[in-house]
């Protein structure tokens, strides 16, 4: 069955660059950069970098830092935490766009 999420262009990542090469490398370098040791270890920028991907909830991100984070040392408990970390954000950010609708409700007079 054809499918649209396909885990070997995960892999073919770096062919990307054919459309604009240029533009494609100054975005690998930084992609590199910003994945160097640095003031965060690189197991913790996988652990972020893991959290992030299961908010922006894309699948080729997921399967790349799971994968990354058990490389980096990071067990299952961390890597679930630092999700729910990223659940716990989402939520309260959808949450407190609730006060927007509770000035609407105000402004309205119920």
């Amino acid at each position: 069955m054809d499918q649209y999420y396909k885990p070997e262009h995960l892999a073919q990542f770096a062919q990307i660059s054919e459309g604009q090469p240029e533009l494609a490398k100054k975005f690998f370098d930084y992609y590199g950069a910003v994945f160097a040791e640095g003031a965060l270890s690189a197991r913790e920028k996988a652990l972020i970098a893991l959290a992030v991907a299961h908010t922006v909830q894309c699948p080729y991100c997921i399967d790349a830092y799971t994968k990354e984070s058990l490389s980096q040392g990071s067990d299952l408990e961390q890597m679930t935490e630092a999700i729910h970390v990223a659940t716990a954000i989402r939520g309260g950010s959808s949450l407190v766009h609730g006060m927007q609708m509770l000035d609407q409700v105000r402004q309205v007079g119920m």
